[in-house]
């Protein structure tokens, strides 16, 4: 309340100086009675390697290339992630199986440069690229923190273990057209000629 009746004498246009250096003492003494009210709480600590929390399955760290539920790779490098990505640290370069399914030929990651946003995570239409609560891969050298497709790539589909790009997107690799999942039989355009 004295607060508030000094900080309207400060607002005032004619500003006295008593009011003034009350309203500065009083900031003072806020803060520093902010500061002696934490001084004497019992502390918080966490014994942080010893004891590890548990982060939310949703939160954002390590970044990882899954595979679909065949095994195969999910990545066709669309490139969709190297894009999007607002500090530019994927780059890939793709190829094409003799059956027409498209991989990545390498696929390379800065970590020392993302700043894990989970925008390629998002872009990806193929869910391959995912990020994973995992945050310890510190290191003292900005070479080590350069991740190859060896290192990012798991043995299981991630978030999204059912998933198949193949089996849904009508693409002509793994199955003739019209026999993919919720796909039609395919139109014949002349048909519709006049």
């Amino acid at each position: 309340m004295v607060f508030e009746v000094i900080m309207k004498l400060v607002e005032q246009k004619n500003k006295s100086r008593l009011a003034t250096i009350l309203a500065g003492l009083l900031g003072l003494a806020a803060s520093y009675g902010m500061t002696l009210r934490h001084l004497f709480r019992k502390p918080l600590t966490e014994f942080y390697p010893e004891e590890k929390r548990v982060l939310p399955e949703r939160s954002r760290a390590r970044i990882v290339l899954t595979r679909d539920p065949d095994g195969g790779e999910r990545c066709v490098a669309c490139y969709l992630c190297s894009g999007v990505c607002p500090v530019s640290c994927i780059s890939m370069e793709s190829a094409e199986e003799e059956t027409g399914r498209r991989y990545a030929r390498w696929f390379r990651i800065n970590f020392a440069r993302c700043i894990y946003c989970g925008l390629c995570e998002e872009a990806c239409p193929t869910l391959a690229i995912q990020l994973t609560p995992d945050f310890e891969f510190s290191s003292t050298g900005l070479l080590e923190l350069v991740a190859e497709k060896k290192d990012l790539l798991v043995d299981h589909g991630g978030k999204n273990r059912e998933y198949n790009f193949y089996h849904h997107a009508g693409i002509v690799a793994g199955a003739p057209k019209g026999e993919h999942l919720h796909e039609k039989e395919p139109v014949d355009y002349k048909s519709n000629l006049p």
